[in-house]
């Protein structure tokens, strides 16, 4: 398998449905899955605890059944602490991923067939034989570390116990790099403390909270949003900055509508004004906190003045906005936010946000952040594993030595061999993660899939990695499948159950089947000494008290917090792990691998005349790419739409409605059109967008060419020299009015 040069293979009818439906699956006004009769409510009785996998926030749920096993309906589970017995759209809607018939099928292998390269249907035995003697080869040519996995999503974790027993820890999740990393490495320098999922944010208690570019409401994080909601019932003021008039902000006190890319110089503001009118916690401060009165003098010419020159937010807007916080300390919050890879500088912005919490208090308080708890599962024993000789690090040695996980685009672009690097990796496995949308900069993603010697794709649909992979295992969905328990933190540990409510359709199967069939064909039995994950399950639940017979039966298991420590004790001696033992506004970290210990401002490129800032963002309907093709939410929403100011839509005599097609600084045009939105609620240096759309791939029937791909047009990738991550926000678009691509359909 090892090729010169990877075609992308459209999947035909091969591995996928060949009909696409033709009417919604759900109708969302009664709450029931369409069909031609009318069964009866009785018919409905069984039920199977679940956790969603639609998005990370992974609310427990019970998925009902009728008497034939057709899955009908998902409902909150009422003692899950992520929900609350409430899902959101997207929950409800994972139904839609078991009934698409545009799903993969059946294993698929690349192979040359009359001089062309195709997928060709294979049996799960002759798929696996492939994978596992081409990932050896690897092993015995170069060594296991230069194999990677690529992973998002619960059953990721399956693949990361086979990589470790292969011999290699390059276990990325693209959601580090290209999402929240910023926000842990930055938290960590400052309080010892990451923030982690779901965020330890008090939402339900705070008097005070700001969104600085967090979008909650459209990004969906369900249990924020409930929070959220009784806040603002209880008479909490909500401040929102954004270039975007977003759902968020609609229900604040305050929108600051910043211009892009100024948002520390705002922080700056915020941070001189909360010092210098000593409206900081004093007590607070001078018990936990190092770097005082460098932080001080630091921000000492960071008026409102200076801010308003560069952010177009007025002094006395600064001012105000700051006076709120301070009035509501310590029951203050400001975001950190979870898609925060912005502008390349985004650690330090973070960074700021962190030093603007500790300042007003409210890390460890009552209405800003608490202590979250999780129960953790004993892995079931297996042999220790082979300590790799080499990491993603030494291709390019200290570089990124704070970030705390693997750099998933790193790892990317040590797929391509140079001359002065003698560390490359030759081998990926890709699960449940579109890089393709995923990684910002399309180009040297596939320049890095070209250079690879054999790459494995396993997911539910026929997204438009799996056209470059070698071999494509099709994945059940989680509502047919086993997966490790949930045991995510919150106020309190608790641990959730998922387990199939039906056997899996087509020839799809689950990922914790396949490893351990990879496991065996690998010679890596010993590592995998239980015969199917029900063992697994029954033996770590035992451990702390339960049985999978029980958690069948409840769902979800509440434990009690092993301490009374959700929040600070008055005047309690706290040790934080940093390098002072105390809450670092000067970042000795950051200090010692040479980057500003304090946050700096560094202006931005602005777009040149008739380009404007490409802003993108999330929808309550849809995660990211992964969902663009369910049938129950593309009901909801099918494409996206690019807002524009109506001063920029008059200029180029744009209508509502119309189709454009997007040119980048780099002059790469969209695929694909998208129709105009004219708006107010955005400025008028920049666009907006939904991600997610603008799939190319036509085995997608209800997503392919339904509008936009921001990813396709993100070329100027700014790294986060700090952690690595990549800045996406330096990208710029201008308008093309007529199809650009007619020239080429005519050829």
């Amino acid at each position: 398998m090892n090729q010169t040069r990877r075609e992308f293979l459209k999947i035909s009818g091969l591995g996928i449905g060949g009909v696409a439906l033709t009417a919604p699956l759900f109708n969302w006004s009664n709450g029931a899955i369409a069909s031609d009769q009318n069964p009866a409510e009785e018919d409905f009785v069984n039920r199977t605890p679940t956790y969603c996998e639609v998005c990370f926030w992974k609310c427990a749920g019970w998925v009902y059944k009728n008497e034939e096993g057709n899955i009908w309906k998902i409902i909150g589970h009422d003692e899950d602490p992520h929900c609350n017995g409430r899902l959101c759209p997207r929950g409800t809607g994972g139904v839609g991923m078991y009934y698409d018939e545009d799903r993969l099928k059946t294993p698929l292998i690349r192979k040359i067939v009359d001089g062309k390269q195709q997928f060709v249907e294979a049996s799960w035995d002759e798929a696996l034989e492939v994978v596992a003697n081409n990932l050896n080869k690897v092993k015995e040519k170069y060594g296991p570390e230069c194999t990677a996995l690529f992973t998002h999503g619960s059953g990721g974790k399956f693949f990361g116990d086979l990589l470790r027993a292969f011999g290699s820890e390059n276990i990325t999740a693209p959601s580090f790099a290209q999402c929240r990393g910023p926000r842990e490495v930055a938290f960590l320098a400052t309080f010892g403390e990451i923030i982690a999922s779901p965020e330890r944010v008090d939402i339900r208690d705070t008097k005070c909270l700001v969104l600085i570019g967090s979008h909650i409401g459209e990004n969906m994080h369900n249990g924020q949003v409930q929070e959220m909601s009784d806040a603002i019932d209880k008479g909490a003021t909500i401040i929102t900055v954004d270039p975007r008039f977003s759902t968020a902000a609609s229900k604040s006190k305050h929108w600051l509508p910043i211009k892009p890319a100024t948002d520390i110089a705002l922080l700056l503001a915020w941070i001189h004004e909360i010092i210098y009118n000593e409206w900081y916690d004093k007590k607070y401060v001078e018990k936990y906190c190092y770097g005082f009165e460098e932080l001080r003098e630091h921000v000492k010419n960071f008026t409102p003045e200076w801010a308003y020159g560069i952010t177009a937010l007025k002094p006395h807007v600064i001012r105000e906005t700051a006076k709120e916080m301070a009035n509501a300390s310590p029951a203050t919050i400001i975001h950190p936010g979870r898609h925060v890879t912005w502008y390349g500088d985004d650690t330090q912005r973070l960074r700021a946000v962190a030093i603007l919490n500790a300042l007003l208090g409210s890390w460890g308080r009552r209405g800003g952040f608490y202590s979250p708890e999780k129960k953790s599962l004993p892995g079931f024993p297996h042999p220790e594993y082979p300590k790799p000789k080499k990491t993603w690090r030494d291709a390019h040695p200290g570089k990124y030595n704070l970030a705390i996980e693997v750099v998933s685009n790193d790892i990317c672009d040590s797929t391509i061999p140079t001359p002065d690097r003698d560390c490359n990796f030759k081998a990926w496995i890709v699960n449940g993660t579109n890089l393709i949308f995923t990684l910002p900069d399309q180009r040297k993603t596939l320049e890095a899939i070209q250079n690879l010697e054999f790459m494995v794709v396993i997911d539910t649909m026929p997204m438009e990695i799996t056209g470059y992979a070698d071999v494509v295992l099709p994945e059940c969905t989680y509502l047919e499948r086993y997966d490790y328990c949930r045991t995510d933190q919150n106020r309190e540990p608790s641990i959730a159950l998922r387990m199939p409510a039906t056997e899996p359709k087509y020839n799809s199967k689950p990922d914790w089947w396949i490893v351990r069939q990879l496991a065996s064909k690998m010679g890596l039995d010993n590592y995998f000494q239980w015969t199917d994950i029900e063992q697994v399950l029954d033996w770590q639940l035992k451990q702390v008290g339960s049985s999978l017979e029980e958690m069948k039966k409840i769902g979800v298991k509440k434990f009690p917090r092993a301490y009374d420590d959700m929040y600070f004790g008055e005047g309690e001696e706290i040790e934080f792990n940093t390098n002072t033992g105390k809450i670092e506004l000067y970042s000795t970290d950051l200090e010692a691998e040479g980057f500003d210990p304090m946050p700096v401002y560094t202006p931005h490129k602005e777009p040149d005349p008739g380009y404007y800032r490409l802003n993108y963002g999330r929808n309550p309907a849809h995660t990211f790419s992964r969902t663009a093709n369910n049938p129950n939410l593309t009901d909801l929403l099918d494409e996206n739409t690019l807002w524009v100011n109506p001063i920029v839509a008059k200029e180029w005599d744009l209508k509502r409605g119309q189709k454009v097609w997007l040119e980048n600084q780099d002059g790469i045009v969209s695929t694909f059109s998208i129709k105009v939105r004219i708006t107010e609620r955005i400025r008028h240096d920049s666009v907006y967008m939904v991600h997610g759309f603008g799939h190319a791939e036509k085995r997608l029937t209800r997503s392919y060419g339904k509008g936009v791909s921001d990813t396709e047009l993100i070329t100027n990738v700014m790294t986060d020299p700090i952690m690595g991550g990549t800045g996406m926000r330096g990208n710029f678009v201008t308008f093309r009015i007529d199809n650009p691509h007619k020239e080429e359909v005519a050829s």
